[in-house]
C-alpha cells in the first residue's frame, strides 16, 4: 500500500453532494478513498458497481479498492469514563486529615538601596526574562529604586504604578509590601497592569516579580518572542485632572533569577529547618507548604487533588510533578451538552468545562513514591489559596462506552484487578446519543442485551467480531447497522 500512495498516480471521480472518490494505481494495484465532504448528509454511492455508505463529513479506506477497512466516523474505540477513588491507606487507619508545615518566600529584595542576595547582572534596561533566566526557573525579579523629592513634578498621594508586559503573571511589591498582581486572561500575554502605589520622600524601592507558565516551542520566530516586563514602566501621578508621569523603564535594574526557596531548595527531603507548624497562612501570597502522606495501596495511577489552591507548583519526595493552577478558571459560556464532530474545526467547537478549571488532579508517577514509610508533598503558593482540601486518590476505570460495526473488531478491556461487572446499556440497531447519554433509535433488536451479557459479565477482556453470522444470532434484517455499547461497570476482585 506504501508504494501506491507514495509511487503512484492519482485519478478523482467527483459525485454530488462534496462526494469523491480517489484512486491511486502502481504496478497493478490500486488503493482508494471514498470521501464526503459535506458536513451533515450521510452519501451512498456506486462505486465500481458496488454501493458504499459514507457518512459525512468522513473518509473510508479501501486497501483493494473494495473492502472497506477504515472510516473515520465509525471509530471501533473504547471510551473510559475514568474515576478517583480515595486513598486507601489513610482509610484504613482514618488518617484523611493532613498535618502542614509552612514557610514564608520573602519578597523583600531591596534595603537601605543594597539589593539582598546575589545579582545576575545590573542594566539600564529591561531585559527578555527567558534570556536571563535560561529556563533555570519560571521567575526574574526586576528590581530598581526611585528617589522622590519635594519638588518633583510627580510627587502626590494620588500615584500609580504602570507595567507594560509580556510575562504571564505581574507580582508588583513597592517599600517591601504587596502592591498587586495581575495575570493575562485567555491567552492575552501582553497586558498593562496599572495599581496603587505609596511612596515616600526620599529613596522608595520598586521589585516586579514576572513569572512565566510555560514558553512557546512552535511557530515562526517563536524563540525571538519577548518574554516578561518589556516597558515602559512608568510612575503616574494627577494634577488639576493632568496625567504627570515619570518614566523609570531605563533606571538601573538589578536582576535575580529564581526564589529564595528554589535555591536553597525547600522542596527537598532535606529542607527540615525553618518551618512553622502552628499559625497556617491561607489565600496569602508566596507562601511554602509542606505536609506527608502514605502512598495509596495497589497500582493503580496516583494523583493529588489540588483543589482549593491558588497557582503555584508543586514537589513529591523532591520531584518536581509541574505547575498548578486550579483557582484560574475556563469561561462560563460556549459549552454544549452535545458534539458534533462533523464540520470545519474551530476553537469553540465541542468546549467542555465551563467554569472549571482547566486541571484539578495532578499525576504523580508510582516510582516517586515509596513502598514503606511516608511521602513529602511541598507545594509553592503563588497567588494565595488554601491546602485543606488537597487529597491523594488513585485512579480506575468507572465505567466504558463503545460503538461497535459490522466487520470489524472492538476490544473492551479493564485493569487486572477488575472484571465487568454490570452492563447499564446495549443496542443493535440504531441508538441515538453519545457516551454517557445513549438512548435507544426507532429501529432495535429486543435480544441485544441478553446475548451480550451472556459473553461479557465477569469477564476482564472482550472481543466483539462484528461478522454477519455472529449478528445472525441477533436479528438478521438489522445486520448491517452495527452495536453500541456503553457503561460497564466494573470493580475489584473478592
Amino acid at each position: 500500500m506504501e508504494d501506491v500512495l507514495t509511487q503512484g498516480t492519482s485519478n478523482n471521480i467527483e459525485y454530488e453532494n462534496m462526494v469523491t472518490a480517489t484512486v491511486y494505481s502502481y504496478a497493478g494495484k490500486s488503493v482508494c478513498f471514498l470521501g464526503n465532504a459535506d458536513s451533515s448528509m450521510d452519501a451512498t454511492i456506486n462505486f465500481q458497481n458496488t454501493q458504499y455508505k459514507v457518512p459525512a463529513w468522513s473518509v473510508s479506506i479501501l486497501p483493494d479498492c473494495y473492502t472497506e477497512t477504515y472510516n473515520t466516523a465509525k471509530v471501533n474505540a473504547q471510551t473510559s469514563i475514568m474515576v478517583m477513588k480515595d486513598n486507601e491507606a489513610d482509610v484504613e487507619d482514618d488518617s484523611n486529615t493532613l498535618n502542614w508545615q509552612w514557610m514564608h518566600e520573602p519578597f523583600v529584595q531591596m534595603k537601605n538601596g543594597q539589593v539582598l542576595g546575589s545579582v545576575s547582572l545590573s542594566v539600564p534596561q529591561l531585559l527578555d526574562q527567558k534570556v536571563v533566566t535560561n529556563d533555570t526557573s519560571d521567575y526574574l525579579w526586576y528590581i530598581t529604586s526611585v528617589d522622590i523629592k519635594e519638588d518633583d513634578p510627580i510627587w502626590s498621594k494620588d500615584l500609580k504604578l504602570r507595567v507594560n508586559t509580556n510575562g504571564h503573571v505581574l507580582h508588583v511589591f513597592v517599600n517591601g509590601g504587596h502592591a498587586g498582581s495581575h495575570y493575562a486572561l485567555d491567552g492575552e500575554y501582553k497586558f498593562v497592569y496599572e495599581t496603587k502605589v505609596k511612596l515616600k520622600l526620599g529613596q522608595n524601592e520598586i521589585t516586579l516579580l514576572s513569572s512565566t507558565v510555560g514558553l512557546p516551542n512552535y511557530g515562526a520566530y517563536f524563540d525571538n518572542v519577548h518574554v516578561g516586563i518589556d516597558g515602559p514602566v512608568q510612575l503616574v501621578g494627577r494634577k488639576d485632572n493632568t496625567e504627570i508621569i515619570k518614566d523609570i523603564t531605563n533606571n538601573v535594574w538589578n536582576y535575580k533569577v529564581g526564589l529564595h526557596g528554589e535555591h536553597v531548595k525547600h522542596f527537598s527531603e532535606d529542607s527540615t529547618n525553618g518551618w512553622f507548624t502552628n499559625g497556617l497562612p491561607t489565600d496569602r501570597v508566596f507562601v511554602w507548604y509542606k505536609t506527608t502522606f502514605k502512598s495509596p495501596i495497589g497500582n493503580d495511577p496516583v494523583v493529588a487533588d489540588l483543589r482549593g489552591l491558588g497557582k503555584g507548583q508543586a514537589w513529591v519526595n523532591g520531584n518536581n510533578i509541574g505547575r498548578y493552577w486550579p483557582s484560574y478558571l475556563a469561561d462560563e459560556n460556549g459549552c454544549s451538552s452535545t458534539c458534533d464532530y462533523r464540520g470545519a474545526y474551530t476553537s469553540n467547537k465541542c468546549v467542555t468545562k465551563c467554569g472549571r478549571p482547566s486541571q484539578r488532579w495532578y499525576h504523580i508517577p508510582r516510582s516517586f513514591l515509596r513502598n514503606d514509610g511516608l511521602n513529602t508533598l511541598v507545594l509553592f503558593e503563588e497567588l494565595g489559596g488554601q491546602p485543606y482540601g488537597v487529597r491523594f486518590s488513585t485512579v480506575t476505570i468507572g465505567k466504558v462506552c463503545a460503538n461497535a460495526y459490522e466487520g470489524h473488531v472492538l476490544e473492551l478491556a479493564c485493569h487486572d484487578n477488575q472484571v465487568i461487572s454490570e452492563i447499564k446499556f446495549a443496542s443493535f440497531g440504531v441508538p441515538k446519543g453519545e457516551c454517557g447519554s445513549f438512548q435507544k433509535g426507532d429501529c432495535e433488536s429486543p435480544d441485544a442485551l441478553s446475548i451480550i451479557k451472556r459473553n461479557v459479565l465477569a469477564s476482564r477482556v472482550v472481543l466483539f467480531m462484528l461478522l454477519k453470522k455472529c449478528l445472525d444470532q441477533l436479528d438478521a434484517k438489522f445486520h448491517k447497522i452495527g452495536l453500541q455499547l456503553m457503561q460497564f461497570v466494573r470493580h475489584n476482585k473478592e
